[in-house]
């Protein structure tokens, strides 16, 4: 009895189980009944759900955004420049019904997102010009900021229009076209936003770019060297002139200074004579004896020579 009552539980609490699932808050589920959904409508409420065992089957798919990374793909710009696009893309799964029924799982819809969006993406960047997909916004900047780019004449006049930044139009209408695929695909998938994370030369012209950008770099240096030279030249030079001005004025205040010196010596000297000549004469020829005769010179002169009247007078 105890056997049979055992039997008779074990099936039921099977069904009481499988009767029963759960959706956690990032996920959604569809209800399929041998293989065929039962609603057009997905359940997105999390918590526990009620379904009819065996017959039948939630398919569970994520409810949050998802990530689309896609590899680095060369293309050529409009100004026959290659270069490397590095983009991704954020997705979400709005019709689980319709997803389950083209993508089934979310790897076979990165593989479609491959080749819409690399397909969009190429189209766009193969209209602009590399200095559009690199810019941003159409702030004013100088046309020789692009000279080490220009190599020939086709880059040479676009270098002389108005360069414009496309970057966000490009992201746009990325986004524009991949939607419009999706819708006309009619796949459950939106693609909520797409982006340029890394753009790039190609390693076959990169060593070449760098190269340029150096070679202009060292000339706008060379150019800042030379105007600190010219200015430094003339900075030395005036102060070499200043300094012959102050020398100057320097010299001409000495003279003045010599000049009232010896007029004031001059003045000394005539008051002196006038007060006492004699003593004056005396004094003065005492000072040429001194200045003209010494213990090495011989002098023959007559003893009538004014010069050694004071020598020879007892008075």
């Amino acid at each position: 009895m105890k056997k049979q009552l055992l039997l008779l539980i074990i099936p039921i609490l099977i069904g009481i189980s499988s009767s029963f699932y759960i959706l956690n808050e990032g996920e959604q589920a569809i209800i399929l009944k041998f293989g065929d959904p039962i609603s057009d409508k997905p359940i997105v409420d999390a918590g526990l759900h009620f379904k009819l065992p065996i017959m039948n089957t939630v398919i569970k798919f994520d409810k949050r955004i998802l990530e689309w990374d896609g590899k680095p793909e060369e293309i050529p710009t409009k100004d026959n420049k290659y270069i490397f696009i590095d983009s991704f893309a954020r997705w979400v799964i709005s019709d689980p019904l319709k997803f389950y029924k083209s993508a089934r799982n979310e790897m076979l819809a990165q593989s479609l997102l491959d080749d819409i969006i690399d397909g969009a993406i190429r189209n766009e960047i193969t209209g602009k010009v590399m200095e559009e997909i690199v810019r941003y916004s159409d702030r004013d900047m100088p046309k020789d900021s692009f000279d080490f780019m220009n190599t020939n004449t086709v880059e040479n006049k676009i270098a002389d229009i108005k360069i414009s930044g496309a970057r966000r139009e490009i992201t746009q209408n990325i986004l524009h076209s991949v939607s419009e695929k999706l819708i006309e695909l009619d796949i459950g998938i939106t693609v909520v936003d797409v982006q340029l994370k890394r753009i790039d030369y190609n390693s076959r012209v990169q060593q070449d770019l760098f190269n340029r950008m150096i070679t202009a770099q060292n000339t706008i240096a060379e150019k800042y060297r030379a105007q600190g030279r010219g200015q430094k030249e003339e900075i030395i030079g005036q102060q070499i002139q200043k300094e012959k001005e102050i020398i100057s004025g320097s010299y001409l205040d000495a003279q003045k200074i010599r000049g009232q010196a010896d007029a004031e010596a001059v003045s000394i000297y005539a008051n002196s004579y006038k007060k006492a000549p004699d003593f004056y004469n005396f004094i003065e020829s005492l000072n040429a004896y001194s200045s003209t005769v010494d213990s090495t010179t011989s002098l023959i002169l007559s003893t009538n020579n004014k010069f050694l009247k004071y020598l020879g007078s007892n008075k």
